[in-house]
């Protein structure tokens, strides 16, 4: 926090000014600026190779910038390192745990790296442990764990510091629905608890559910920046959705919806028609040319953009999973 004359100016938790990263010929980032308020949960979302995990990882003082400067908590993070790690934690995308030790060593182990005295080590483990719901498994080695189960575990070896700032780096890929829906509750509650989340995700449901703003990279440089809302209103518009009763009419509703003034052009996934729509007039047009057309329909409803189409809409990619890359070391508070 700092004080300008009669205001008291609030920092955020994290910044990034201009930062510029380069492998060989490929520019990774260009520029990305970003800022992050203390106890958000901010979504980083872009397509394969737009620059998300390298950008976690200079944030997280793994990788150095060729340019730009990067804070946590006011601490920078190419000149005071140490300083910086003492108040984040980082889930990677591959889980950092040792499989060959149990849960419970696992996260005493961290402790005793972290300065715990072992009493303490002691306590902060069990107290994780019941918390992820991992109390009954603690004596059971990792390599014997489910994906939740060690994603979970992963997510509590983070939390061993008590960090102020976590990045959580795509933490719930290759976990089932009802895994991620653990996770994402236990990643609301540190939020609720104070901590300050930057979450990179493939999942734009996850960033949905989850974030209260979200920046879109794409070729290492912010192309959006907004609540979810404001980035689904940026994909123009509503989406008329249209099934037809018998699913042979579906091509000749695509036809028919193509005709449609000022309507975008309509997608069809087996026999759902899709189509962006600038206002609701068109929605009784579309009706009238469907039953003009012989097509009756069984579905006809009109809802918002998803996110998903959101962030096709402005980056022109879908977004994907980021290509496979060597395991990193964690970074916690004091590690």
């Amino acid at each position: 926090m700092r004080e300008r004359g009669d205001l008291v100016l609030i920092e955020p938790a994290i910044r990034a000014d201009q930062l510029v990263k380069s492998f060989g010929r490929t520019r990774v980032l260009d520029g990305l600026e970003l800022e992050v308020p203390a106890g958000a949960i901010y979504g980083l979302l872009g397509p394969n190779g737009a620059g998300k995990t390298t950008l976690v990882r200079i944030l997280t003082t793994l990788l150095a910038p060729d340019r730009g400067r990067a804070f946590v908590l006011g601490r920078d993070v190419m000149a005071e390192p140490q300083r910086v790690r003492e108040v984040i934690g980082l889930t990677g995308q591959y889980a950092a745990v040792d499989d060959l030790i149990t849960a419970r060593e696992n996260l005493y182990l961290i402790g005793r790296l972290l300065g715990l005295r072992p009493r303490a080590a002691r306590s902060r483990a069990a107290e994780l442990l019941t918390a992820f719901g991992l109390a009954d498994a603690a004596g059971r080695k990792v390599k014997d764990y489910s994906g939740g189960m060690r994603r979970r575990l992963d997510l509590a070896a983070s939390l061993v510091g008590r960090p102020a700032v976590l990045f959580l780096d795509e933490p719930t890929t290759g976990l089932d629905l009802a895994s991620r829906n653990q996770l994402w509750g236990m990643i609301r509650g540190l939020a609720a608890d104070g901590a300050t989340v930057l979450l990179t995700t493939q999942y734009l449901e996850e960033a949905d559910r989850l974030a209260g703003r979200i920046m879109v990279i794409d070729r290492g440089r912010t192309v959006a920046e907004g609540t979810p809302a404001e980035l689904k209103g940026l994909a123009g518009g509503q989406v008329l959705e249209v099934r037809p009763l018998d699913p042979a009419h579906t091509s000749a509703a695509v036809a028919v919806l193509a005709g449609l003034a000022g309507a975008a052009r309509p997608a069809a996934e087996e026999d759902l028609v899709t189509v962006t729509v600038p206002d609701e007039e068109l929605v009784a047009a579309a009706a009238r040319r469907l039953d003009e057309a012989g097509i009756p329909v069984r579905h006809l409803a009109v809802r918002l953009p998803s996110l998903d189409e959101a962030f096709l809409a402005i980056t022109g990619h879908r977004a994907e999973a980021e290509p496979a890359r060597p395991a990193m070391a964690r970074t916690e508070g004091g590690a």
